[in-house]
């Protein structure tokens, strides 16, 4: 069995001992927008959340003591690599932008470690074929294997999640896509398979939609004949009140999409805003390298990282 095969084997004896090993234990299936730092967001004690926000905490932590000088010239390189358009101006959206890549570099480590696994001839793309036979090779050699999984079926799901990842069809995954396909929950036009992913674990009797006993099923089972904890009473109550919009008795597409997915605050365009606002001294909305390098305590302080690092990986994706 190869190793790829023998993490998905891993996976699904983990799911299955979270859903039926820990009766009173909840299970959460709703993904929501990390915060951009541990730290209390008070410009007037220090900028340490701001500096969590932009360089990601992880970066923020390996800063090495610089002179503001060298400070503000390095700043100066990374608003080079934050104005996607290059037209010297770096907008709110830019910097929402960077921000949220900023706070995904947790995300691309993961993929980073994977690659060279997936892409065997080298070339910097994983196919589709690559990733297949690298994650089902074992089982595409004997298709009826002792384990039991059903890796027929495994394949089948990876295999259309993806075509959804590769937006231009052509079944070869750029670092990008292949992280889209890894992590859909990160990629706003993977929500749609990641909605879809959970119904079809949940949806037992699979006619597309979650009843009530799904949904408490999926979270909470059963042991003997004992009383429910208090927590699945009010998750009975939740869904009741409020999963099932339409008072139907189940949860459709939308409804699953609102449970799993909510429209959380957005911390990475408050923190955009937020700097925007500190530092466009001509307030046309928009800051010019001038305004961010005057104002480079806010971004960076007078420690900063390793910038060089920085702006390889942020360029890798």
């Amino acid at each position: 069995m190869s190793a790829a095969v023998r993490q998905v084997a891993v996976l699904l004896s983990l799911w299955a001992f979270c859903v039926l090993g820990k009766p009173t234990e909840k299970k959460d299936r709703v993904h929501h927008d990390p915060q951009l730092s541990d730290k209390v967001h008070d410009d007037a004690q220090n900028f340490d959340y701001d500096h969590d926000a932009f360089l990601g905490a992880d970066e923020a932590k390996t800063f090495d003591q610089l002179t503001p000088e060298e400070s503000k010239e390095r700043l100066g390189m990374m608003v080079d690599k934050i104005d996607a358009d290059k037209d010297g101006f770096v907008t709110e959206g830019e910097l929402k932008a960077w921000i949220k890549k900023a706070q995904m570099m947790y995300v691309y480590d993961n993929v980073e470690r994977q690659w060279q696994e997936f892409d065997m001839n080298q070339d910097g793309l994983i196919s589709w074929d690559e990733y297949r036979n690298v994650t089902y090779g074992t089982y595409l050699d004997d298709p009826d294997p002792d384990d039991g999984f059903n890796y027929k079926q495994m394949m089948t799901r990876d295999e259309r999640r993806f075509k959804m990842a590769d937006k231009d069809g052509d079944l070869i995954a750029t670092k990008e896509e292949f992280t889209a396909f890894l992590h859909p929950e990160e990629y706003d036009y993977m929500k749609d398979i990641v909605v879809q992913e959970t119904m079809e674990d949940i949806d037992k009797n699979s006619d597309g939609l979650i009843d009530l006993e799904e949904y408490i099923g999926d979270m909470y089972s059963h042991d003997g004949d004992g009383e429910e904890p208090e927590w699945v009473k009010t998750e009975r109550e939740q869904f009741v009140e409020f999963r099932d919009k339409n008072r139907d008795g189940k949860m459709d597409k939308d409804e699953t999409k609102d449970w799993i997915l909510p429209s959380d605050y957005d911390h990475a365009e408050a923190e955009a805003r937020h700097l925007v606002y500190e530092s466009d001294q001509n307030k046309d909305g928009k800051l010019s390298k001038e305004e961010i390098v005057d104002k480079y305590d806010l971004f960076v302080g007078s420690q900063a990282t390793d910038f060089g690092e920085a702006l390889v990986r942020h360029d890798e994706f």
